[in-house]
């Protein structure tokens, strides 16, 4: 009678626990959904025709296309053909943001992709593999009066991918080419209010630079960034999250520690998962606020990849502890087959975005798609990634198949086994499919809302009420996958009771001897998990 009572306590409380985690799922998606804004926006910027008649075009001269100080503009290249105008002496200038706007912090970082209006004319085509070259200048202030200081220099080339959709003949000069958009700059934070960008197209017929790209007619650029609005709740949830993780970690880990044994591989990876997604919740963002740290987006890609291989490894290691064959595996050496193409593709995936952003953190303007070593160099590492994944799934589904099939051998087995062996059985199998089906559930929900997100128009209306897609997708799954953590943590954690030898021998006929819990190693004494004791119950019944 009072092992039934414990019991049904025990099942109450995972019970109680499953509902409060579905409670804080559903609010993690409503906060993104109803109260923050779309993640980011983009603005479009044409490019201003500024005028440089000054001898070797000294660069200590910045070109503002409106303001106090404006520079001379010209409408077209039409009017600088009529001017006696050089292309050498034309400078593409753009203020970021628009007037009477400026800037915040709370932007986190801005992307600007490059498009190039090229019109046809029969006697300047853009030629096969054509190249622009762009000297490219950026400056910043925080004030509409104070003189521009330098941010970043560099000259660029980008390959012009165009194409023409009617016959190329007199009668459609002047008519625009359809051209692919490319990748201008990435600067991973925005602690100035204003930004004065200054493009060039240098031609020196000579050395070939600049000659064979058409009628250029205009640059535009389209900028994109966080909102602010949206960074302050990701920012709230980040604050809320860490503690919440690192509480349940320590309280696991303590568990742990009680014990006479030591710690099982399992409950280390565990423990490894917590600690990886606490680091991804530490807010350290809070500091880009007010300071210049430019490496906040390569800092964020590391510690996701860490994440994401710790998760990765925890599958396989789960999967390897519910074999039921017997095999001694309760070391991570035993996995280092499953485990090793993980290894292999974090690190490619490593070197790309060092390769990307890591030089991005001095030049701001460079994309390692510009160049065809750069690109190649770039698809390489992709996929040898992707190869890597894939033989990764392969022997994922492998072991699951292998868990399943010996779940089928050890079910018709189980009512002429001991009563003892039969619940450690059980308990093991109920386990497996708790957490599987938890698992796959979470990666539906994250498949799922990454493809609504894609298809729809970002928002959704019901009468009154705006949902942001977006942003409900990014807030929800991030709290998805902090409560799986949590789940995780709290379901496997070493229960701090103990169960008495007359309730042992009383309710199940165990010696003291004789080991109840999940795992192989894991003595009675040590007290069983919570799914076990849910599990346990089930078995009497």
């Amino acid at each position: 009678m009072a092992g039934a009572i414990i019991e049904n306590m025990s099942t109450k409380k995972l019970c109680i626990v499953g509902v409060i985690l579905l409670i804080f799922q559903v609010i993690a998606f409503l906060v993104g959904g109803l109260i923050a804004p779309s993640p980011t926006t983009s603005v479009a910027y044409m490019a201003i025709k500024c005028i440089d008649v000054r001898k070797n075009h000294h660069r200590t001269k910045w070109f503002m296309p409106w303001g106090p100080n404006p520079c001379e503009k010209i409408r077209d290249f039409d009017e600088a053909m009529n001017s006696q105008i050089e292309a050498n002496d034309i400078v593409f200038s753009v203020h970021v943001p628009l007037p009477n706007k400026e800037m915040s912090p709370w932007f986190q970082f801005m992307v600007y992709i490059l498009h190039i209006d090229i019109a046809f004319k029969i006697d300047n085509q853009i030629k096969e593999n054509a190249e622009v070259l762009l000297d490219v200048s950026m400056a910043y202030r925080d004030d509409m009066f104070s003189d521009w200081q330098q941010m970043a220099q560099a000259v660029e080339t980008r390959k012009l991918k165009c194409t023409f959709g009617a016959p190329k003949t007199k009668e459609h000069e002047g008519k625009f080419y359809d051209c692919e958009v490319l990748p201008f700059m990435e600067i991973g934070t925005v602690v100035h209010k204003f930004y004065l960008i200054n493009i060039r197209l240098p031609v020196n017929e000579k050395k070939g630079v600049n000659v064979g790209i058409g009628e250029i007619k205009d640059i535009r650029l389209v900028g994109i960034h966080q909102n602010g609005g949206f960074t302050q709740v990701w920012f709230a949830m980040k604050t809320f999250l860490t503690p919440s993780i690192f509480i349940i970690m320590i309280w696991y880990w303590r568990r742990i520690m009680l014990m006479t044994r030591a710690p099982v591989l399992l409950e280390k990876v565990i423990f490894a998962l917590g600690i990886s997604m606490t680091f991804i919740n530490i807010p350290v963002e809070w500091f880009s606020i007010g300071f210049d740290w430019t490496w906040m987006l390569l800092f964020g890609d590391i510690r996701q990849g860490i994440f994401y291989a710790m998760l990765l490894s925890f599958w396989i290691i789960f999967c390897g502890e519910h074999m039921m064959d017997q095999s001694e595996r309760n070391h991570f050496s035993a996995y280092w087959k499953q485990v090793g193409p993980i290894g292999v593709g974090s690190f490619c995936l490593f070197v790309f975005d060092m390769c990307e952003r890591g030089v991005q953190l001095k030049n701001p303007f460079y994309s390692i798609w510009t160049t065809d070593v750069g690109t190649e160099l770039a698809m390489a590492f992709i996929i040898v990634a992707g190869i890597c994944l894939c033989l990764y799934f392969l022997f994922l589904c492998f072991m699951v198949f292998q868990v399943f099939r010996n779940i089928s051998g050890k079910q018709s087995s189980l009512p002429a086994m001991s009563k003892v062996r039969r619940l450690h059985y059980e308990g093991l199998i109920f386990r497996f499919k708790f957490l599987m089906l938890i698992t796959l559930a979470c990666a539906a929900m994250t498949v799922i809302f990454f493809i609504v997100s894609q298809v729809t128009e970002g928002q959704w209306k019901w009468g009154n009420l705006t949902v942001e897609v977006n942003s409900a997708f990014f807030t929800g799954i991030y709290g998805m996958w902090n409560l799986y953590v949590f789940a995780l943590m709290f379901l496997y954690a070493p229960s701090h009771k103990n169960y008495g030898e007359d309730q042992s021998n009383g309710d199940l006929g165990v010696n003291c001897g004789e080991e109840l819990q999940l795992t192989t190693t894991i003595t009675r004494m040590d007290g069983p998990t919570e799914v076990y004791k849910l599990a346990r119950k089930e078995a009497q019944e």
